[in-house]
C-alpha cells in the first residue's frame, strides 16, 4: 500500500506515533488509508449539506474495510460572488483547490481518495488534482438543488432571479414581485437547479467515468444521495484493491465522450475552460476546432434551464446522464469500451439503462437540433476562438450583425443596459475581463440577465473576453481569445464598428479592413491588469488564455 510509506518499519515509528496521536488504532492503521476531500462550508448553498455526504462516504469506507481520513477543500459560491470584486476570486480558486489537494494527498501518502465537490470550481479543481496524483479516486457530489415554485405555479431558479432584476429595472416588476422571486428561486441546498456550470461538471464527471451513476442528477435533499455516498465509499475500496487509477479512466477517448455528452446535454460554456484544463494535467490536448467537429455530429437532446423549462431533477427522473449516453450509444457517438469507476465498461454500465421520458431527454432521432449545445466561433475578432451556448440562443439570433457598444469593464456595461442606452440590434462588447485582464475572468451573468430581463435577449448580442455563468442565455459569446490584455483584436474594437456573428457557420468577425486594424494596433495602448498585489496579481502573471483552459503556466 502507498500508505506503507508512513506506517511500516522502525524508520517510520515517528510517523506512526503521529497516527496514534490522531486516535487511530493498530487495526485502523493496518487498513488502506483513504483521503476524503470534504468541501463543506456554511456560505455556499451547494456545500452546506456536504457534511452529511462526507459522513455517508466514511461509513461506506469503513463498511468495506478502509480507514477514512478527512481533509478540506475551499469553495466559492459564484452567485454570491457575482457582480462585484468577489467574482475575480472564483475561477482562480480552481487552481488553488488543485494545488492544495495535491499537496495534502502526496504529503500524507493516501492509498485512495474520495472527492466530494459540488459547485463550479471544485469539480474541475479536484479533477485536475487527481490527474496529477493518479491514485485510485472516485467522485460524489453534494447534488443539485430542487427548482423553485412561484405562487402562480411557475417553476423558477437562480437564472430567473437574475433576469427578474432586469425586468424590475425595465419597469415590469415591483418590489413585491422581486421579493417573491428571492424567497423561492433557490428553495433547497444543492448546486443551482439548471444546467449551469456546477451541474454540467458533475454530469460530465459521470461521462468521464469518474463517478457512479446519478452523481450529476440525484437531488441534494434526497436520501438516495446519501445511499449514493455510501456506495461511493464502498466502491473506492474496490478501486484500491484493483489499483484502477484516474489515468486508466480519463483517457483521450474519455474526453471525447465527455464532449459528446456535453453537446447532448447543452452544458455551460465554462466546460470549455475546465475540460481543456483537466486534460492538460494528463498531457491530453483538446483542440477547440475539434469540439466543433464533435458538435456537428452530436445532436442536442436536452433543453434544461436556462435553455428551457426543465431542471436537473427532471433529468434525474428521466434516467439521468446514463440515459443521455444510452441515446448517443444508439448512433455510435460514444466509445463504450472504456473503463469507469464502476469497475465495468461504459457498455456494461449502459446495458440496462432506459430513457424514461422523451420529453426531457429527446430520442436521438428527434433531437432539439442536429448539432450540439455549444459552438466555438472563429474569425478576426477571435482568431483562437470563443464559445457560445448555442442551445440557449433564440433561432433568429443565430446569425446577427450589428454595431458595437464597447465597455472596458462589466460595471460600465451594466450601467449602460439599465440606463437603456443599449438598442435593438446592438452588440455589447465587454473587454479587459479575461483571465489576465480581469484578472480572474469574471462571469457576465449580470449583464446577460439584464439584457434578457429587459426583453432584449432576442435582439442584442454580447461578446466578451470574460466568461458566462451556465445560467446565461441568449447570444452571449465569451472566452474571446486572445483577450484584450494580451493584445487580442477585441481591444481594437470601437463604438459603431459592425460585428458579424454566424453561429451555424462558427464565425465571428469585426468588419473593418486589415489596414484599419493594423493602424489601430499602432495607436492603441493596451491597459495593464488593475490589480497589483496579492493572489490575483500572481495569477495574472501566470495564467494562459481561455482557449488553453486558463491554466497556470
Amino acid at each position: 500500500m502507498k500508505s506503507d510509506n508512513i506506517k511500516l518499519g522502525i524508520d517510520r515509528t515517528p510517523n506512526r506515533s503521529l497516527l496514534y496521536a490522531l486516535g487511530l488504532t493498530d487495526e485502523e492503521i493496518k487498513r488502506p488509508l483513504i483521503g476524503v476531500v470534504n468541501s463543506f462550508n456554511e456560505i455556499v448553498p451547494g456545500h452546506m449539506n456536504i457534511d452529511k455526504i462526507t459522513s455517508a462516504v466514511k461509513a461506506g469506507i469503513r463498511l468495506a474495510g478502509g480507514t477514512p481520513i478527512e481533509f478540506p477543500a475551499i469553495a466559492v459560491c459564484d452567485g454570491i460572488a457575482m457582480g462585484h470584486i468577489g467574482m475575480k476570486y472564483s475561477l482562480v480558486t480552481r487552481d488553488l483547490i488543485a494545488d492544495s489537494t495535491e499537496c495534502m494527498a502526496l504529503a500524507h501518502q493516501f492509498d485512495g481518495l474520495v472527492m466530494i465537490p459540488n459547485c463550479d470550481k471544485n469539480v474541475p479543481g479536484l479533477l485536475m488534482a487527481v490527474a496529477r496524483i493518479n491514485i485510485p479516486t472516485i467522485f460524489v457530489s453534494g447534488g443539485p438543488m430542487l427548482s423553485g415554485k412561484l405562487k402562480n405555479g411557475k417553476r423558477t431558479c437562480l437564472s430567473s432571479m437574475f433576469e427578474a432584476v432586469g425586468a424590475y429595472y425595465a419597469g415590469n416588476m415591483n418590489d413585491e414581485d422581486i421579493k417573491e422571486y428571492a424567497e423561492n428561486a433557490c428553495p433547497t441546498c444543492g448546486s443551482c437547479s439548471g444546467m449551469y456550470t456546477a451541474n454540467s461538471m458533475n454530469c460530465l464527471t459521470e461521462s468521464l467515468g469518474m463517478a457512479l451513476p446519478g452523481n450529476g442528477t440525484i437531488p441534494a435533499v434526497y436520501s438516495k444521495r446519501i445511499r449514493l455516498a455510501k456506495a461511493t465509499g464502498i466502491k473506492i475500496m474496490e478501486l484500491v484493491e484493483k489499483n484502477i487509477k484516474p489515468k486508466d479512466i480519463m483517457t483521450d477517448l474519455a474526453f471525447k465522450n465527455a464532449i459528446a455528452v456535453d453537446m447532448a446535454l447543452g452544458c455551460s460554456t465554462n466546460t470549455m475552460l475546465h475540460l481543456p484544463a483537466i486534460a492538460h494535467e494528463l498531457d491530453i490536448d483538446i483542440d477547440l476546432r475539434y469540439v466543433n467537429e464533435i458538435s456537428e455530429k452530436t445532436p442536442n437532446l436536452c433543453h434544461l434551464a436556462p435553455a428551457g423549462d426543465t431542471y436537473i431533477e427532471d433529468l434525474d427522473l428521466a434516467g439521468g446522464v446514463y440515459a443521455v449516453m444510452k441515446e448517443l450509444e444508439k448512433k455510435s457517438l460514444l466509445n463504450t469500451q472504456l473503463m469507469t469507476v464502476t469497475g465495468s465498461s461504459i457498455k456494461e454500465n449502459l446495458s440496462h439503462v432506459k430513457n424514461l421520458d422523451e420529453n426531457i431527454i429527446r430520442n436521438i432521432d428527434n433531437p432539439y437540433t442536429k448539432t450540439g449545445g455549444l459552438a466555438i466561433l472563429f474569425g478576426n475578432l477571435a482568431p483562437n476562438g470563443c464559445v457560445v451556448k448555442r442551445s440557449a440562443v433564440d433561432e433568429k439570433m443565430l446569425k446577427h450583425k450589428g454595431p458595437a457598444r464597447v465597455y472596458d469593464c462589466e460595471e460600465d456595461a451594466i450601467k449602460a443596459i439599465y440606463d437603456k442606452k443599449i438598442n435593438k440590434g446592438d452588440v455589447v462588447v465587454i473587454r479587459y475581463e479575461g483571465p489576465k485582464g480581469g484578472p480572474g475572468m469574471r462571469e457576465m451573468l449580470n449583464p446577460t440577465s439584464a439584457i434578457a430581463g429587459m426583453g432584449l435577449d432576442k435582439e442584442v448580442a454580447l461578446v466578451t473576453d470574460g466568461r458566462f455563468s451556465g445560467a446565461t442565455r441568449g447570444a452571449s459569446i465569451g472566452h474571446v481569445s486572445p483577450e484584450a490584455a494580451s493584445g487580442g483584436n477585441i481591444v481594437y474594437v470601437k463604438d459603431g464598428d459592425i460585428i458579424s456573428i454566424d453561429i451555424p457557420n462558427y464565425k465571428i468577425d469585426l468588419e473593418i479592413s486589415d489596414s484599419e486594424l493594423e493602424k489601430r494596433k499602432q495607436t492603441t495602448k493596451i491597459k495593464e491588469p488593475n490589480v497589483k498585489t496579492g493572489y490575483l496579481s500572481r495569477y495574472a502573471k501566470l495564467v494562459s488564455s481561455a482557449d488553453k483552459g486558463a491554466i497556470l503556466c
